[in-house]
């Protein structure tokens, strides 16, 4: 089954209908807009209630029958056929949706299946062109069959709103909140229509308050009061149809709907033109680039983009696409998380930004409190707050090179470099890019200076079916040639590896290397990596053995840093140099961990994290040290401080985001929300004990051995929630200039499927796919259903 996303058809006017609450009139307000649309426009109309309760005589879907096809079907000829009414669920109680589905014998769909049934039949209805109404039931937050508020529910769909505001006491409350509620969750709420009530008089707030926020609110004449008979009560409302279905202010209103989806679909097919004129893209040659190849992004939803698909004919404008760079890696908690947009509303209603230098605000108290306690690390005590990864690596950068020297009483213009990863790669500013051997990235910059030394390392794959520790052509007479291993789990059991001869041989080969530095005079004030995988480097997954060495040989050889080096008497100090770990891509469960130094058994002086830190929603970086870190900055002299921040410093709606975030996947890992996918990657002594190898991904075990024996693949691994697969390049060495993974891409994006597709990112030769820690493991099989037939 394809994902439920959004839909938008050129001919097909679609729009829901919401209720500030229950008894406020959408079923009537549904069957005037339905009647003027058919009766007094001439088009063809669809009705769809998705879910009712009740008896079926008194269901909404009835009402618009007797009251709106029936009576036109005696002026109209083929009403049958441009007038329809449909209810897709109808439970016999009388009450909430969720508690009439459970306490019925009939089916309950879930959220996804709901909305795929109202995309079927929107979709056999636009050819037809017209208009569609999606009738919702009871307020904005009533629940669904699945008990998911309906604000929620319906959001993939991005269905433009329509709400009927209630016109009795208490009512301007209860429309603007859900009107709030709608807004917040990225609906456009097109017109507002209610009752006049010559009591309470709620239409002259509510008018103004709209007018404000540029939405058209418009009032229809006050129902009739009930009846003694039956019959008397429905002859009531047929003249009540007839009348003010006819009526200026439907018309209006109509028009006005009509203009607005027209406008939309302008709008976003003109997109891609008018942002080729205007944007300077990032990573991208803008001479290689056409409007064709801009991806106009409608909306977001869970792990599908809503993305423009230009068509001419009765197929929706909209396309589900995959986010497989999970959006640059930011992406973890799902597109339009609702418990995510609360946190950022409430922190912007309370603080808005407030400036963050010698002042302190509960989210940012908080946050530095939850992550500290998050990363388990004895040595970390402090939070410093930036922007992104970039700024928030350059902090981590000047914060290691000043205690470097200052322990070892180095000048301030002593010229000091880093160690770290051939391959590496810590952020765009000018500072993290001299923190990283010449590459593509910088090799053209005007400013860049590498500063530092980069270690070539072996490298982990799968490899025609077999778990391999590569050794570069350069290496192989330090560590001889490739390892084959019997699982991931047994690369990653770094204590029994420990005791390997080829550990020995990386610390040797390490500790020779920094003495050959020594004698020719470099001089060194940090130790930088990410751990596990380098990300922009081409998602290269380090032997972490080698990582444990590099980190095992700094700490433990001071000497060969500075004449005179020495060994701090607190435990938690660091020797030799401060080690920095660039979480920023791989830390916060991206690799199926609280942090990727718990995969290594490290614990860095200095930590980086962000993307994840916030679920994909805000901007904000966290850079974590320790205290021996912190307190090399302290003087009585002002200029010896770290003078380093930014305007929105520790912004109070980016940490309340984050904590939500961390909280969120918190508790994703305790509940065992991740228990299926741990033990596909089970082996046999784990599966008797019912336990999980200590290392697991997503993407299954099947799906990542059946790919590394595909012809054109090199190799692939899998980790947490990232896939990696690189591809052969047949007319060069490959890396991020290679052409060799395009053809792949543009497969996944033109899909097998006029549903959905993948969006996806590549690194030269390396295409690579992000799940999200909240991704099924159907969207999941989805994927690897498309890439088997991509790569057969």
């Amino acid at each position: 089954m394809a994902p439920a996303g959004a839909v938008l058809y050129r001919n097909l006017r679609t729009f829901q209908v919401w209720g500030a609450n229950t008894e406020v009139g959408k079923t009537v307000i549904s069957t005037v807009l339905c009647n003027a649309a058919r009766a007094k426009l001439k088009d063809r109309v669809q009705y769809i209630k998705p879910v009712s309760t009740g008896n079926i005589e008194d269901a909404d879907s009835s009402h618009i029958r007797k009251f709106g096809i029936d009576r036109l079907a005696k002026h109209l000829d083929n009403t049958d056929e441009a007038f329809k009414s449909l209810c897709l669920h109808q439970y016999e109680l009388p009450i909430s949706p969720d508690r009439a589905a459970a306490v019925s014998n009939l089916h309950i769909p879930n959220d996804e299946a709901l909305l795929s049934e109202i995309r079927q039949v929107l979709s056999e209805r636009a050819e037809l062109g017209g208009w569609a109404f999606i009738e919702t039931a009871g307020g904005v937050h009533s629940p669904g069959p699945s008990g998911t508020s309906q604000a929620d529910l319906y959001r993939p769909l991005r269905v433009p709103a329509v709400l009927i505001a209630d016109s009795k006491l208490g009512g301007i409350s209860q429309t603007i909140a859900a009107y709030e509620s709608l807004k917040i969750r990225g609906y456009d709420v097109e017109s507002v229509l209610l009752f006049e009530d010559d009591y309470y008089q709620n239409d002259h707030q509510l008018k103004t308050y709209f007018k404000q926020h540029g939405t058209p609110c418009k009032t229809l004449p006050k129902l009739h009061a009930p009846q003694s008979s039956k019959e008397a009560d429905e002859e009531l409302m047929l003249r009540y149809y007839e009348k003010h279905s006819q009526s200026p202010i439907i018309e209006e209103v109509l028009s006005h709907m009509k203009q607005r989806h027209d406008d939309r679909v302008k709008n976003l097919e003109s997109m891609p033109s008018r942002a080729h004129n205007k944007i300077w893209y990032p990573f991208t040659q803008s001479t290689l680039l056409s409007p064709e190849k801009i991806t106009a992004i409608d909306s977001a939803s869970g792990d599908y983009f809503q993305t423009l698909e230009k068509k001419q004919g009765a197929e929706s404008l909209i396309k589900s696409s995959f986010d497989g760079s999970g959006s640059w890696w930011t992406q973890g908690l799902g597109h339009g998380n609702p418990q995510l947009m609360l946190a950022a509303a409430y922190a912007a209603g309370r603080y808005g930004h407030v400036m963050f230098a010698e002042a302190v605000h509960e989210p940012a108290l908080k946050l530095a409190e939850t992550l500290l306690d998050y990363l388990s690390n004895p040595r970390l005590s402090r939070v410093f707050y930036s922007d992104n990864g970039s700024t928030g690596i350059e902090v981590a950068v000047k914060m290691a090179l000043r205690a470097a020297r200052i322990r070892y009483g180095w000048g301030p213009n002593d010229n000091l470099g880093v160690l770290g990863l051939s391959g590496s790669y810590h952020g765009d500013t000018m500072g993290a890019m001299d923190c990283s051997e010449p590459s593509t990235y910088n090799e053209k910059i005007e400013w860049y200076e590498g500063k530092g030394f980069w270690f070539s390392y072996p490298t982990v794959s799968c490899v025609d079916g077999r778990w391999t520790v590569a050794v570069p052509p350069a290496l192989q007479d330090q560590f001889g040639s490739d390892k084959p291993f019997r699982s991931l789990a047994d690369i990653m059991d770094l204590e029994s590896r420990e005791a390997s001869r080829e550990y020995e041989q990386y610390r040797v080969f390490i500790t020779q290397t920094l003495k050959q530095l020594r004698v020719e005079g470099r001089r060194f004030g940090a130790l930088i990596i990410e751990p596990i995988v380098l990300g922009a480097g081409g998602m290269i997954f380090v032997d972490p053995l080698f990582q444990r060495a590099l980190v095992s040989v700094v700490r433990s050889s001071p000497e060969l840093f500075a004449d005179d080096a020495h060994f701090p008497n607190s435990a938690n100090a660091w020797t030799g140099l401060p080690v920095i770990f660039d979480e920023v891509f791989t830390g916060l469960y991206r690799l199926g961990r609280s942090s990727a130094a718990s995969l290594l058994q490290v614990h860095p002086d200095i930590s980086v994290h962000a993307k994840l830190l916030t679920g994909g929603l805000l901007p904000l970086c966290a850079t974590a040290a320790s205290e021996d870190i912190f307190k090399a900055f302290e003087s009585d002299d002002k200029s010896d401080a770290l003078l380093h921040g930014h305007s929105y410093t520790a912004h109070a709606v980016g940490c309340s985001v984050a904590i939500e975030s961390l909280e969120e996947m918190r508790t994703l890992d305790t509940t065992g929300a991740w228990d299926e996918f741990k033990s596909r990657w089970a082996g046999p002594a784990q599966e008797s004990e019912q336990e999980a190898e200590p290392v697991w991904s997503v993407w299954s075990k099947d799906f990542v051995e059946w790919t590394s024996n595909r012809e054109r693949v090199e190799g692939v691994w899998a980790l947490g929630s990232v896939l990696s697969i690189t591809l052969k390049d047949l007319q060069g060495a490959g890396g991020y200039k290679s052409t060799a993974a395009k053809d792949v891409q543009a497969a996944l994006f033109k899909g097998d499927s006029a549903d959905w597709n993948i969006h996806s990112r590549i690194l030269g030769n390396v295409i690579y796919f992000m799940a999200g820690q909240t991704t099924s493991t159907a969207t999941v099989q989805r994927v690897q259903d498309v890439l088997r037939k991509v790569l057969v």
